[in-house]
């Protein structure tokens, strides 16, 4: 349809005299439309005599009394209000109206203001660590005014990792602004959200301890911290492409030089400004952090077991002799755990990377295991599976249900030292013997294995020989003599059966 405008001065040219191409040219139509508009004589569109008007309220109170549902509002305008009306148009009216939708809230600008407002949030991200592909999370801090970031990857991340995290980013920049801007996680809001949430007492005394107070955004409004959630496109586009990590510590090594060298030194792309430069100028305007401010930390209460350590996290703490009891307190900081028995500090550890579960740890050349403590044979059981199939299966029998030797190690270390002694084959026939009828006693072992060596010894061997040897002149010439005397060499064997015996 043409506009009004421009029928109006299509119609204006040509009553000034302009021919009809070169209003065409003008206005930019074709020259077909300039002599329709031209030759009509009534402007105004005409009006459907079939038109069916509805009324906006009707609409909203048939939208209330169906809950929404806009084919039974279509039903009930055809036979109970008698309104011949198509349901395409029922649902076009609906749209244009707007029933039923809440209207969106314009999005405010809030001005760059130095010392104003930091940024923080989490993105998941699932990437090769040492060759293997890990979920991780990445924590970011954004300063708004500067531009300045700082972001680190965790395994896991929780309350404790969060104030862990912003007590070392801003230890790191040594300032924090006035406010920082967060989404409505329940690791720092307890509840509400937006403007009235109400957040936990822990991180309120948190964040006082560097003087800057927490502002929630409200649901769906995460462009509010846009600078912190583009950081994470930058990371995605720009860290991660070209690079590798061997494990946590080289990841978070590479992301520090990236976010606070790099992208710290590179000049925005709109203004071409260098965000260490206006860091340098914002200093004035923010909180600079107290050095004295402690590390946070978690305290935790254990008992030591009878062997002298201590369960945390999934390993084993070696704790010196004491003479107060077994309980003991547990202070644990991000990266160590001190050990503490009435206020009287016992040892401290460096804690493991993250996966590492089951392990026993103890200070370098003390001995923590006693002497009566049980050996284990996994070395042992390790080598005799490496012999035979045979040695497999019967290794598997002793683990078995079948097998009623309750020192299963003190068997397997006895198999062991059996091997060395014997040949490969006899040790093996042995267990294949040992296996058919289930015997589990070392010393039957080695009668099957004592029995198979003197079979073996006695087997009779037919040798061919040949008898050449009589037509030689040597032996013809030794016929007519003596034979020698081995009664002595007799005695000698005798003896020496007597003394192995």
């Amino acid at each position: 349809m043409i506009n009004e405008k421009i029928k109006i001065t299509v119609r204006t040219l040509f009553n000034n005299g302009k021919p009809k191409k070169e209003i065409a040219r003008l206005v930019g139509i074709d020259i077909k439309t300039v002599r329709g508009i031209i030759d009509s004589k009534n402007d105004k569109p005409k009006e459907r005599v079939d038109k069916i008007n509805i009324s906006e309220e009707l609409l909203q109170t048939l939208y209330n009394s169906c809950n929404g549902f806009a084919h039974r509002m279509y039903e009930k305008l055809n036979e109970e209000y008698e309104l011949n009306i198509g349901y395409s148009t029922l649902t076009r009216l609906i749209r244009e109206i707007e029933i039923g939708k809440t209207k969106t809230r314009r999005s405010g600008h809030y001005q760059d203001v130095p010392g104003e407002e930091m940024q923080h949030d989490t993105s998941p991200y699932t990437i090769l660590i040492g060759g293997v592909r890990k979920k991780v999370v990445c924590s970011g801090l954004y300063i708004r005014y500067s531009k300045m970031r700082y972001i680190k990857f965790y395994p896991v991340f929780n309350r404790f990792t969060m104030q862990c995290f912003l007590y070392e980013a801003l230890k790191f920049f040594g300032y924090a602004c006035d406010n920082c801007i967060i989404d409505n996680t329940n690791l720092a809001v307890q509840y509400g959200t937006g403007e009235n949430a109400v957040f936990n007492p822990e991180m309120i005394q948190f964040a006082n301890q560097f003087s800057f107070r927490w502002k929630a955004h409200r649901i769906k409004h995460s462009n509010r911290k846009a600078g912190v959630e583009r950081s994470f496109y930058t990371v995605e586009t720009s860290f991660f492409p070209g690079r590798t990590f061997t494990d946590f510590k080289d990841l978070n090594a590479q992301a520090k030089q990236w976010a606070t060298v790099r992208l710290a030194s590179r000049p925005q792309s709109k203004t071409k400004l260098i965000p260490l430069n206006l860091f340098e100028y914002e200093k004035p305007f923010l909180h600079q952090i107290d050095e004295s401010i402690q590390p946070p930390y978690r305290i935790s209460k254990r008992l030591i077991d009878a062997y002298g350590y201590i369960a945390f996290n999934g390993n084993y703490y070696w704790i010196p002799e004491t003479t107060k009891g077994r309980d003991v307190k547990i202070i644990r900081s991000e990266n160590e755990i001190w050990i503490y028995q009435h206020h009287n500090k016992l040892i401290e550890y460096n804690l493991p990377e993250y996966g590492v579960k089951n392990k026993r740890f103890s200070p370098p050349g003390i001995k923590t295991e006693p002497n009566n403590r049980k050996k284990g044979a996994s070395e042992e059981e390790t080598h005799l599976r490496t012999l035979s199939s045979i040695c497999c299966s019967y290794l598997d029998f002793i683990h078995s249900g079948e097998c009623r030797n309750r020192q299963k190690s003190k068997l397997i270390r006895d198999l062991y030292s059996l091997s060395k002694k014997l040949s490969n084959s006899i040790f093996t026939g042995a267990l294949e013997a040992a296996l058919e009828y289930k015997v589990y006693s070392i010393r039957s072992i080695e009668r099957i294995a004592q029995n198979m060596l003197q079979k073996d010894l006695f087997k009779e061997n037919n040798i061919p020989f040949s008898s050449v040897y009589q037509s030689r002149e040597e032996y013809q010439k030794g016929r007519f003599s003596s034979e020698a005397d081995l009664k002595s060499f007799q005695k000698l064997i005798d003896k020496k059966e007597e003394d192995n015996e």
